[in-house]
């Protein structure tokens, strides 16, 4: 269980670290800070994304879910508002963006690796 949650955050952070690579609104420091924003944004995920879920339904099942890549660039926002300056996304519409990105990145990620596993 302990090494399944250690793989995803450091999944996640190679993710984070891509979208760095591929936007200039989008900046980390380093893979150490894309660790630790990886590591809040598992907190994140797993108290507060609930909530908003929960908070926003009505407008989620309209928007036949595409409203969740919304939720996921908030907690973005929270992560960023969480961190120091080491970790900077310029502006709503990048977060937005690079929470799809993170997405599929996680998701091809996440598949590799249990293809390579089995």
């Amino acid at each position: 269980m302990f090494l399944r949650w250690f793989l995803s955050i450091f999944l996640n952070a190679v993710a984070l670290i891509a979208v760095a690579q591929l936007f200039d609104s989008f900046y980390l420091e380093g893979f150490g800070t894309a660790l630790l924003a990886s590591f809040i944004l598992s907190i994140l995920n797993v108290i507060v994304k609930p909530i908003l879920i929960v908070l926003t339904l009505p407008i989620t099942v309209f928007s036949l879910g595409l409203f969740l890549f919304v939720i996921n660039a908030i907690t973005l926002m929270i992560t960023q508002g969480v961190m120091d300056s080491s970790f900077v996304i310029n502006g709503f519409g990048t977060a937005i963006i690079a929470s799809i990105v993170i997405s599929i990145l996680n998701l091809l990620l996440n598949q590799l690796v249990k293809d390579t596993m089995r």
